[in-house]
């Protein structure tokens, strides 16, 4: 493994946010129009504390989702001064943490802080992780043609192309059936 479970966990995040935006969601809508919606996110992704369940938060929840997919693509020292910036900007101060079921893990604000600055202070703090392993690398844009989707290649080869099986399914098969025409 490359990276610590919270630092895996953060990061599988930010593919899910990031990939509810029309441009890489399986429906092509937006998969984030709602407070049902991302209350729905919230259950498969473990963020306890404060959570207002209204507009406003969504809002915030929203322009974190295009701030994480800008850093997504940067430049190793690129990205420093933006995973800097969030940390800043939350206050941040490093703590862990155990509760609920999961064991010892890093959090950087307070519970009560508002549920987009959480996400951006402990995706930025994985983002540390990502960026002083020198693994930038592993953070990557979707390469089937008509998608924009995030991958995190946590593979031993580091080698993973699309943002999920169905992406890659399509890919080869347009390959496949280009292949055939040469033929």
């Amino acid at each position: 493994m490359l990276f610590a479970p919270d630092t895996v966990e953060s990061l599988d995040f930010v593919v899910a946010l990031a990939n509810t935006s029309p441009d890489s969601s399986r429906s092509g809508a937006d998969e984030l129009a709602t407070v049902e919606q991302l209350a729905a996110m919230l259950t498969r992704f473990t963020y306890t504390g404060r959570i207002d369940h209204d507009q406003a938060e969504l809002d915030d929840v929203r322009e974190t989702r295009t701030l994480l997919r800008s850093v997504w693509v940067l430049e190793r020292d690129d990205a420093v001064e933006v995973v800097n910036r969030m940390l800043r900007e939350a206050k941040a101060l490093p703590f862990l943490a155990r509760h609920d079921s999961l064991d010892w893990h890093m959090h950087a604000t307070s519970p009560d802080a508002p549920l987009a600055e959480r996400i951006r202070a402990e995706v930025a703090l994985a983002l540390t992780d990502v960026i002083r392993m020198n693994e930038m690398g592993r953070l990557r844009i979707c390469e089937a043609d008509d998608c924009e989707g995030l991958v995190l290649d946590l593979s031993r080869n580091g080698s993973k192309r699309f943002c999920t099986v169905r992406c890659g399914n399509r890919m080869n098969m347009i390959a496949f059936r280009e292949r055939q025409a040469g033929a």
